[in-house]
């Protein structure tokens, strides 16, 4: 079976929330709302504090979906706090920060890179249920787009939402989407 529709395994971890450190996230505690698990390499990196910044300035609109968004890296929630007290750009952060030191996280999301020790740069978006609705993973090197990530939890929430419609490429809030059926078959 593919990532996709798969649930969440179990997991405890530390974060660094707030200015606090907030111990039992557990898969059980993130159930009941949408949930971003934003995987980056390391903390005191180069192309990883330019996308946590970029999710935190769309933080607040996520929130407002009811989502709740976890950074991971397998740094410690002691070293998400230093980061944090020491990088503009990372003290904008308001969500939490998901220390993996132990890499059970890392592992239960297939992004832990062997004989490294870093997790891969991956997004993973779970519904309330805490199955997996989405998957994004990109190479060190590439960053990603928290504009994109917003447009494409919308979709998902509008499709669980509205059995029986699909929303097509591009597709943004308030456009229209499609009904499959078989009078659609080779007309678009």
């Amino acid at each position: 079976m593919g990532i996709v529709g798969s649930q969440l395994k179990p997991f405890n971890a530390t974060a660094f929330h707030q200015g606090k450190f907030v111990e039992g996230i557990t898969e059980e505690t993130v159930k009941g709302k949408w949930g971003v698990f934003f995987f980056y390499p390391a903390d005191f990196t180069f192309v990883c504090p330019t996308e946590l910044e970029d999710l935190a300035d769309i933080y607040g609109e996520l929130q407002g979906l009811g989502v709740e968004v976890y950074s991971v890296s397998t740094d410690t929630h002691f070293s998400h706090k230093a980061w944090h007290d020491t990088s503009p750009a990372i003290s904008k952060i308001n969500y939490f920060m998901l220390g993996d030191q132990n890499h059970v996280l890392s592992n239960n999301f297939g992004v832990l890179r062997e004989g490294v020790g870093l997790a891969d740069r991956a997004t993973f978006v779970t519904d309330p249920d805490g199955t997996i609705q989405l998957v994004e993973i990109t190479p060190e090197g590439v960053g990603r787009n928290a504009a994109e990530l917003l447009r494409k939890i919308k979709a998902a929430k509008y499709w669980r939402e509205h059995p029986g419609q699909v929303c097509p490429a591009k597709w943004e809030e308030g456009a229209e989407t499609l009904a499959p059926s078989i009078d659609l078959v080779g007309k678009i």
